[in-house]
């Protein structure tokens, strides 16, 4: 019996016994009173605890205007797939890996990045009202919930590799607010009966096109720029995030679908309030995207017109 293995066993009852071992979100607490919650994440890694993390608050009046940031091209976004996405319940929300690659480029952005997967954080339904579950909130007003799409760089194989590199990951970030019912969501909120579960995975899920489950590609000019963070363990840094202003619309029951599944098995905590709280911003600057500029414009532009028109008909 070797000293290395005896120190191996130490550590792991350490890791596991005495600090919890694993991650969880605050609502898995009552469940699992040993898991390492949001505040307690650099135990797990201490990366969690660095300058530059995320969510943050975006706060509007302290953003910085980037004529650089003009809009994103968008490619392959537009074509629905040949071979079936995978989605899984990860245990921590339903992960959907994309079988083709659709890529990302412009928009400020010094290459181009290939989308792997998308996932989502929500809230849960209170009394009277669905409570946010967004990571990001802007001017501290959060939504519904968040769709992150996941990208790396297009030149290394997987996400281990693009972490290597200090811009290797790029998410783009969507808020979703309750509305009107969105068609293009039925097909992917129905899926959750086959991943109830942790663990449980369908291969079989008829991919989409991923523009069908974002805004309008006009709506996708403006947009907030910023390095960070995954937002879960390891919470690696060397994140390009892209947050658009344009929220998706879902209906109530739609987002409330996404809460039917669980964090772990049968009997377990179902899964609500899947997000990370907003870190510190430190020394970071959030950008504004150059079309953002152009709406205020606009607006002087018809004021002008309006108080002419006016003038002239005195």
């Amino acid at each position: 019996f070797h000293s290395s293995n005896f120190q191996y066993l130490i550590f792991y009852f350490f890791k596991f016994f005495l600090v919890g071992g694993h991650w969880c979100y605050q609502s898995q607490k009552y469940e699992q009173p040993r898991c390492e919650d949001p505040r307690q994440w650099h135990l797990v890694d201490v990366t969690c605890k660095g300058n530059k993390q995320s969510p943050i608050n975006i706060v509007t009046k302290n953003v910085v205007y980037d004529k650089s940031l003009k809009p994103l091209n968008f490619e392959g976004y537009y074509v629905k797939g040949s071979s079936k996405w995978n989605i899984e319940n990860n245990g921590h929300t339903g992960k959907y890996s994309l079988s083709t690659s659709p890529k990302i480029g412009g928009g400020g952005l010094r290459r181009k990045y290939k989308a792997i997967e998308f996932h989502l954080h929500w809230g849960v339904q209170g009394v009277q009202q669905y409570l946010p579950g967004s990571e990001h909130s802007i001017d501290g007003e959060k939504q519904a919930m968040e769709l992150h799409v996941v990208h790396i760089r297009d030149d290394v194989s997987d996400i281990t590799e693009a972490k290597k590199n200090a811009d290797g990951v790029a998410v783009l970030a969507f808020f979703i607010k309750a509305e009107e019912e969105n068609k293009n969501y039925v097909s992917l909120i129905n899926e959750l009966d086959n991943i109830k579960y942790k663990g449980k995975t369908l291969g079989l899920m008829e991919p989409l096109p991923l523009s069908s489950l974002l805004p309008p590609e006009e709506d996708l000019e403006r947009y907030y720029r910023y390095e960070g963070s995954l937002t879960t363990p390891d919470c690696h840094e060397g994140v390009i995030w892209t947050v658009f202003e344009k929220p998706i619309e879902l209906s109530i029951s739609q987002i409330s679908g996404f809460s039917t599944v669980y964090f772990d098995g049968k009997n377990s905590t179902h899964m609500v309030e899947n997000f990370r709280p907003v870190q510190f911003l430190n020394e970071r600057k959030v950008y504004w995207s150059s079309a953002s500029i152009l709406l205020p414009t606009t607006k002087v532009l018809m004021l002008v017109l309006i108080l002419t028109y006016i003038l002239s008909s005195l």
